[in-house]
């Protein structure tokens, strides 16, 4: 199996009203050895769903996207980033999808595919950071570890020494960030022993 570690930012919450801005995504083969980096601006088709709130988290305007192209270019072309990562391979069955909270991120871009009519050849596997952040933790508390209380990416990363460059989130940095903090669990699965 390989890896896709994926980060989506949004015009909003709500896949269908709002949409996709920015695709970032780093390809890793089955020994989470990284094979290459994605990043893509979109310009949303629904300017009206742009909300101030998701600025000032992505820190995008529509100015920013002016020149970014359009869902339905960008589609094909991370389909054709995947491929050339996947040793070429045409089918992405192979292919996890991992991320900070990823359902989200996941449910916008199933939505953006079938509103392209282009189907959707993931793997129905996926590995959820914060999920995987919450079942860590507790076993490292129950062994008299100090872990965070909050499960955001900002404090999983800096409980492993971590942080953002930026203040904003940029997909392809909170990829990446995602994925060190991924390594980092994956480390701890030689240290745990079951009593």
């Amino acid at each position: 199996m390989s890896f896709l570690v994926l980060d989506i930012e949004m015009t909003g919450p709500e896949p269908g009203w709002n949409e996709i801005i920015q695709i970032g995504a780093e390809f890793f083969d089955e020994q989470w050895r990284s094979l290459g980096t994605y990043l893509q601006n979109v310009y949303p088709e629904n300017e009206e769903a742009f909300s101030t709130k998701s600025e000032e988290v992505h820190g995008l305007s529509l100015d920013d996207l002016e020149d970014a192209p359009m869902i339905y270019d960008v589609l094909p072309e991370f389909e054709r980033w995947i491929k050339k990562m996947n040793a070429g391979k045409p089918n992405f069955s192979n292919v996890i999808i991992c991320g900070q909270s990823v359902i989200n991120d996941i449910n916008f871009l199933r939505f953006a595919y079938r509103h392209e009519k282009m189907k959707w050849g993931f793997s129905n596997k996926m590995i959820d950071l914060h999920t995987v952040s919450y079942l860590f933790f507790q076993i490292l508390e129950k062994n008299g570890k100090n872990v965070p209380r909050s499960l955001s990416l900002g404090s999983v990363a800096s409980y492993f020494g971590f942080e953002r460059e930026e203040e904003t989130h940029n997909a392809l940095e909170d990829a990446r960030l995602t994925a060190k903090c991924f390594k980092e669990f994956f480390k701890l699965i030689d240290n745990v022993k079951l009593v």
